[in-house]
């Protein structure tokens, strides 16, 4: 069975939905944190910049490349996680997300994580034979939280990546999940 685009994933006491332009001062605020603003690649600091982030989440659900969806905790927006599809149809894509500061350290991100996972691999499988059938999480070697977020959401390390400055200075490590994967029970 194929789930529906239109049909978001689910978490254990969050909401994960598309991003909407009510969610720009949010956003702004999520990223005055040092922390997210050194592993993120795009300021957001105004709301012209925040209209330039939502106008590229939109661009992407309408492409076919980029499925970012809004993290909520008690209506508040506490992280944002996205799957990205260099090739629509293509049989691997990456999963990216970060986590706002007060959210941290309160299983957030796993939580949302394997929520697009799954959501991802159900919605992309064509008849359950072939469609998306590998997931890689990349992150830099000095983001330890990424690491163990990668772990808790059944992403397995495979490989250190080597730097591409500028973009990325420093080696990433990737970790990845196949459509058949099971994540460990009792994370």
């Amino acid at each position: 069975m194929t789930v529906a685009l239109d049909t978001p994933p689910t978490a254990d006491g969050l909401l994960l939905r598309p991003f909407e332009d009510a969610d720009a001062p949010a956003l702004i605020e999520a990223y005055r944190d040092e922390t997210l603003r050194r592993f993120t690649r795009i300021p957001l600091d105004s709301p012209e910049q925040a209209a330039h982030w939502l106008a590229l989440q939109y661009d992407g659900w309408a492409a076919g490349t980029r499925y970012s969806f809004a993290v909520l905790d008690a209506g508040r927006l506490v992280a944002n996680v996205a799957l990205k599809r260099g090739t629509p149809g293509g049989e691997t894509a990456e999963v990216g997300y970060w986590t706002a500061a007060p959210a941290r350290g309160r299983g957030v991100a796993p939580r949302a994580v394997e929520a697009v996972t799954a959501w991802a691999f159900e919605a992309f499988a064509v008849d359950g034979l072939d469609g998306l059938r590998r997931i890689d999480l990349l992150h830099q070697v000095d983001n330890h939280a990424s690491c163990r977020v990668a772990e808790k959401s059944g992403y397995a390390f495979r490989e250190v990546l080597s730097a591409l400055p500028p973009e990325f200075p420093l080696d990433g490590h990737r970790h990845a999940r196949n459509r058949l994967d099971v994540p460990e029970a009792g994370r």
